[in-house]
């Protein structure tokens, strides 16, 4: 296109300031008591309305943003137990000495017939454990920790077991609780889980 055409000069390109006001004409107005400007900035409603959201405009949201306080209405206990929480991402842990099984989260023959073929194979392991012993004198055992200790509870072993040991029964409870075993369920999904959790925890301390 030439210069000095009649075109060139009926085209128009807005301005960044243009575009923006009509942004601004097209946004909702302030929630602010008493405010008529546009509400082009969110700020959360607040705790138990998570996803909801308040429209404001800059010198209220930044107003807003400043007196706002997730905990408001919590005791010190509560935002204590939420602060412990968050550190898990608020998903349920563990019980500390205890398997699926002895808090009662699980039930029905599905999981009888695994406690029965568990406790069977806890039962030849014991047995292996105690053959296996010799007469000699007796080897320094460093003192577990008790994360160790639980993760070998979750397996269903003593404190004595062997590098070995965990290894075959790490084994043995795979095949037990594989979800192909027991038909997809998902309490067995579950138990699988924390017997995952456990070998990896045991592993990562060199006692595999």
């Amino acid at each position: 296109m030439k210069l000095e055409s009649k075109y060139f000069d009926s085209i128009r390109v807005s301005s960044k300031r243009q575009t923006s006001a009509k942004k601004e004409t097209h946004a909702p107005v302030c929630q602010w008591k008493g405010c008529d400007k546009p509400g082009v900035h969110r700020a959360p409603k607040g705790r138990g309305r998570d996803g909801e959201y308040f429209q404001f405009c800059v010198d209220h949201v930044r107003q807003y943003n400043q007196d706002y306080n997730y905990f408001d209405g919590m005791s010190d206990a509560e935002v204590s137990n939420f602060r412990k929480d968050a550190a898990t991402g608020h998903r349920p842990t563990w019980k500390t000495g205890a398997n699926a099984w002895a808090h009662g989260t699980r039930d029905g023959s599905q999981d009888a017939d695994a406690a029965a073929r568990v406790k069977a194979g806890t039962q030849r392991m014991n047995r292996k454990v105690r053959s296996s012993r010799t007469a000699t004198a007796p080897t320094f055992q460093r003192q577990l920790k008790p994360l160790e200790r639980k993760s070998l509870k979750v397996m269903d072993l003593g404190e004595d077991a062997s590098r070995e040991d965990i290894k075959s029964r790490f084994k043995e409870l795979v095949k037990i609780h594989h979800p192909d075993a027991n038909g997809g369920d998902s309490r067995s999904e579950e138990k699988l889980r924390e017997i995952l959790q456990a070998y990896n925890y045991l592993k990562q301390s060199g006692l595999v």
